[in-house]
């Protein structure tokens, strides 16, 4: 395993993350279990979580995902000090399919719900502190999870950043949270957190974690300098897009269990466009002998703007293929291809 600082602090997190969004719903506590035993071993110290796991999210799942990682860490003395654990609060439902049932609908990013999302997760999670706590998405309307235009609110009844950031820096003084994090957030939203936290001397946001996949490459238009020049790095999700470029919805297939198959609100990644964008990233694997799955990791893993890369697995052998995409160094020939598809279909689906 390779392991990069995390922001600006001395702590070192391993080139792959483990996620967990599955884990109540396509995945048993057993089965999560050995993924997180499994990980471990393979050097992974990351676990990335949130408040609002499994998805789809369900008012009966709900705190699933974090209750499984709790059990996992009561029946392991000691392990809590070997793993970096990160967890989410969730924002306001402003958008459609974001979750109301999370505290009767009224999630927002002020002094109540940050503290008793905290307090609840702590609880689930069978720990007094986690390493790392995130902001899920935006308190304001803004664009994130597939939007592309920013559709501006005038006069929108939001929680001032300033005012979030100091409920933060409450916590880490607590020491419930040792830093924080960002997740789903745009240029200016970084740029006003770092901003805020250096005038006020609040805690510096040390990470983003948004979608990067070879379907959408968005985070390099504005935020990759960001992560770079102002050690907020990025810890990436959906690198598969949803496993959709493993190639295996190719054709028209739908296998039976899979996530996409199962759920229609995981259709972010399936239009022509990204499905033509696919077969041919696809074909670049198969013609370099290549699992497609491990092309698509190792290109992410590569690039300098990354912190981590957050892989999710339904099965042990999935988990073992990803993994493995730490070793995988991407020949110039195989880039040169790959960046000659993103000319011909940049992004078919930010």
């Amino acid at each position: 395993m390779q392991y990069r600082k995390l922001g600006n602090t001395d702590i070192d997190v391993s080139l792959i993350a483990l996620g967990t969004m599955t884990w109540g719903e396509q995945n048993s506590e057993g089965e999560a279990h050995s993924q997180l035993d499994f990980a471990l071993e393979r050097g992974i110290n990351l676990i990335d979580t949130a408040e609002m796991y499994p998805v789809p999210p369900r008012a009966e799942t709900q705190g699933r995902t974090e209750a499984y990682i709790g059990t996992w860490l009561k029946a392991r003395p000691g392990v809590r000090d070997k793993i970096i654990l990160a967890t989410k609060v969730a924002g306001p439902a402003r958008q459609e399919a974001r979750p109301s049932h999370l505290r009767g609908g009224k999630a927002r990013h002020d002094r109540a719900n940050i503290e008793a999302a905290l307090r609840d997760s702590l609880e689930r999670l069978q720990t007094d502190y986690v390493d790392l706590y995130q902001l899920h998405w935006p308190d304001r309307t803004t664009n994130y999870f597939g939007e592309l235009g920013y559709r501006h609110v005038e006069d929108e009844d939001t929680v001032p950043i300033l005012e979030t950031l100091e409920v933060l820096g409450d916590l880490v003084k607590s020491g419930k949270v040792r830093h924080v994090g960002l997740s789903n957030e745009t240029p200016w939203g970084v740029h006003a957190f770092l901003r805020h936290a250096e005038r006020a001397g609040l805690p510096r946001v040390v990470s983003i974690q948004n979608p990067y996949n070879l379907l959408n490459r968005s985070f390099e238009v504005g935020l990759a300098e960001f992560a770079i020049r102002e050690k907020v790095g990025l810890l990436a999700y959906s690198p598969l897009a949803f496993g959709v470029l493993t190639g295996k919805y190719l054709d028209g297939q739908q296998p039976p269990g899979a996530r996409v198959t199962r759920w229609e609100r995981f259709g972010r990644y399936k239009d022509r466009n990204a499905e033509t964008a696919t077969a041919a990233y696809v074909g670049i694997a198969r013609r370099h002998g290549l699992s497609p799955a491990q092309l698509a990791l190792a290109y992410i893993n590569r690039q300098p703007f990354l912190t981590s890369n957050i892989i999710g697995a339904t099965s042990l052998a999935q988990l073992e293929e990803d993994i493995d995409s730490v070793d995988l160094r991407l020949e110039p020939a195989v880039l040169d291809e790959i960046e000659a598809v993103h000319r011909e279909h940049p992004n078919p689906s930010p």
